[in-house]
């Protein structure tokens, strides 16, 4: 069997103001960096064999404190990145409505197959490489216990995966900052067993709510 702890980032002030981040490297804000070191206490005492983290920064400053705790250095794959937005990336709804009015129609049908222009994923294209990020997490460290640091996207793919859901449609789960995702594989089938456990995160600051199109993005 092979245990994963998959852990979205930290806060981030795109999160706060509902833009799409996708692919741009946006920092955590102090938020973002509080919730990382809770993260950390709360996990200190886990036992984990490897560390895997998106390259984008806002997954490694939060998977920073973590791997100090455990000793482990993250390594880095773009494959466990947040999908592509193309032109939407780093608006705010009120910004897409002014200047994309047509793409913001399409992109609330989400349809699977409907990709942004200027190189964006359909979420067929995501969700594929997200399948093949898991595939190789699976091939190269079967047996172990691994902790994955990466986007509210991937988690959402890995999410309707589970529960056999259809790509199309909206998100349907809860995704915190830092929440605790654990999942195992048992050589044939991948199970939840407990998804966004964000109990270490008492007391923080929480996130107002966005709209349901850029939540989590």
């Amino acid at each position: 069997m092979t245990s994963l702890i998959l852990i979205r980032h930290g806060e981030t002030d795109w999160n706060l103001q509902g833009r799409f981040q996708g692919q741009i490297d946006v920092p955590l804000n102090a938020t973002g960096l509080a919730q990382a070191q809770r993260l950390a206490q709360r996990l200190a005492e886990e036992p984990v064999d490897v560390m895997l983290c998106s390259d984008l920064l806002r997954t490694q400053q939060t998977a920073a404190p973590l791997a100090a705790r455990l000793g482990l250095t993250p390594q880095l794959q773009p494959l466990w990145r947040e999908q592509h937005f193309g032109v939407l990336e780093g608006l705010d709804v009120p910004a897409i409505r002014a200047q994309y009015p047509d793409l913001w129609a399409q992109w609330t049908r989400h349809e699977s197959g409907f990709a942004l222009p200027g190189g964006a994923e359909s979420n067929q294209a995501f969700h594929a490489r997200v399948m093949q990020a898991l595939q190789d997490l699976l091939a190269r460290h079967a047996g172990q216990r691994v902790v994955v640091v990466t986007h509210g996207g991937v988690l959402d793919m890995l999410w309707r995966t589970v529960r056999q859901l259809p790509l199309d449609g909206p998100r349907t789960c809860d995704i915190p900052n830092t929440g605790i995702n654990r999942l195992r594989w048992d050589g044939g089938r991948l199970h939840i067993e407990h998804w966004a456990d964000a109990a270490h995160l008492s007391g923080l600051p929480t996130q107002p709510g966005t709209s349901q199109a850029a939540k989590g993005r």
